[in-house]
């Protein structure tokens, strides 16, 4: 089977994007596996497959499988190359689109510039609908990661996300504590790992242990819940400039239920074909 494919990355978070409108897509988890395989695939963090839905209030449906073959309710770098992609592809003259995800309605904008705003909706902090198993609403939370204790925030952007506060992300325990935390029982779905510094009230460097990708370049989701935290926790104004190690995103939220905006830029690399 050949299969054709476009390359993009949000920020240094890197995608091979799929158009399962035009072309029948139905890809096992072995077979994401050799996509995403930087030494013997075409290499990426995560697989972005463009479909079809059949939601009246949508415009497509989007879905995301991790570089190890499971698939994720939410992606927020990959929002952003989503609608840059069905716009290009013509699958669409829309610079607004409304895309259905696992996780709910988002709504991707492509401005003239090139850069993207995504609506990721609103924020949820309920530990069960996160989910995470805890007794308490509290915004800071301990958590028992071997013989540390680390205070995290328990986010869901549509995926779950626990946020630390960190001295320097270049020197935080990304390596050891990450996948320590990501696998942590108390995430019955596993969870993303956010390291934020605060640089000032309206800056914050982030590095992301995304589940089942690890370490990323950028994490849109990440970006958001890791401001959302910061603002909950009466650390952030309510627009912050996110620096991770792939480039610079900002997030809006203003609060309570309201929706998180993100911002960024979204690059096509190049289109190609591989054999499975």
């Amino acid at each position: 089977m050949t299969l054709k494919f476009t390359k993009m990355h949000g920020a240094g978070n890197d995608f091979v994007v799929l158009d399962g409108v035009r072309q029948s897509i139905a890809l096992s988890p072995e077979q994401i596996r050799f996509i995403a395989d930087r030494n013997f695939g075409i290499g990426c963090d995560q697989i972005l497959l463009v479909e079809k839905t059949p939601r009246e209030d949508a415009d497509f449906r989007y879905r995301i499988f991790n570089a190890d073959g499971s698939e994720v309710e939410q992606c927020g770098n990959g929002a952003r190359c989503f609608v840059r992609f069905v716009h290009e592809k013509k699958l669409t003259s829309k610079r607004e689109i409304v895309v259905e995800t696992k996780s709910g309605l988002i709504s991707p904008s492509l401005a003239e510039d090139g850069r993207v705003t995504v609506n990721m909706g609103a924020p949820i902090f309920e530990p069960a609908r996160i989910p995470f198993i805890s007794d308490s609403n509290e915004v800071m939370q301990p958590l028992q990661v071997g013989r540390k204790t680390v205070q995290i925030t328990a986010v869901s952007m549509g995926n779950p996300h626990a946020v630390q506060v960190v001295k320097d992300v270049n020197t935080a325990a990304v390596e050891t504590l990450g996948p320590l935390i990501e696998n942590h029982p108390s995430f019955p779905k596993r969870v993303n790992v956010g390291f934020m510094q605060i640089v000032d009230r309206s800056h914050i460097k982030l590095r992301v242990y995304e589940r089942g990708a690890g370490e990323t370049l950028s994490c849109g989701t990440g970006a958001c819940a890791a401001v959302v935290a910061g603002i909950r926790r009466k650390l952030l104004d309510s627009t912050v400039h996110v620096a991770t190690r792939g480039g610079v995103l900002s997030i809006t939220w203003a609060g309570e239920h309201s929706p998180v905006l993100m911002t960024g830029p979204a690059i096509t690399v190049y289109d190609g074909e591989i054999n499975l």
